[in-house]
C-alpha cells in the first residue's frame, strides 16, 4: 500500500493571535494539554512532529490490518491486540481533528475579522 504523504497534509498555518492549542497527548488523569503561543516555538514543532508521527502511525496500522483481515489463520487474541491499537489511532487522529478544527476556525475568524479583506483577500 502507497502511504499518503502524511507530513504534507500535517502542515497547518498558525493563526497570528495566541489562541490554546491542544496538544497530541494528554497529561496525568488523561487530562488534556493545551499551548498557548504563536505556533512557531519549539513546543509547537515538537507537536507537529507528533502529530506527524501519529497519522503515519496510523496509515500503517490500517495497512497492517487490511492484511491481518484476509488471513484466515490470525487469532482472535491478535484480532484484539488489532482493535486495541485501533482504538489507541483513532483516539490519536480524533484529537489531531479537534486541534485542527480549532485551529482553522480560529484562523477562518480571522480572516473575516481583518479590514479590507473580503473573499480570497480581494475587497
Amino acid at each position: 500500500m502507497n502511504s499518503p504523504d502524511i507530513r504534507r497534509w500535517s502542515t497547518v498555518h498558525a493563526p497570528q493571535r495566541q489562541q490554546p492549542r491542544l496538544l497530541p497527548w494528554s497529561g496525568s488523569e488523561d487530562k488534556p494539554c493545551y499551548l498557548i503561543g504563536d505556533g512557531a516555538g519549539p513546543f509547537s514543532r515538537l507537536a507537529d512532529e507528533v502529530e506527524a508521527t501519529q497519522l503515519e502511525m496510523a496509515v500503517e496500522l490500517l495497512g497492517h490490518a487490511r492484511a491481518m483481515l484476509h488471513d484466515r489463520r490470525v487469532s482472535n487474541g491478535e484480532l484484539r491486540f488489532l482493535g486495541e491499537r485501533f482504538t489507541e489511532s483513532l483516539r490519536d487522529v480524533l484529537r489531531i481533528a479537534e486541534s485542527r478544527g480549532a485551529q482553522v476556525s480560529t484562523a477562518a475568524e480571522d480572516q473575516r475579522s481583518a479590514p479590507g479583506q473580503g473573499c480570497g483577500g480581494l475587497t
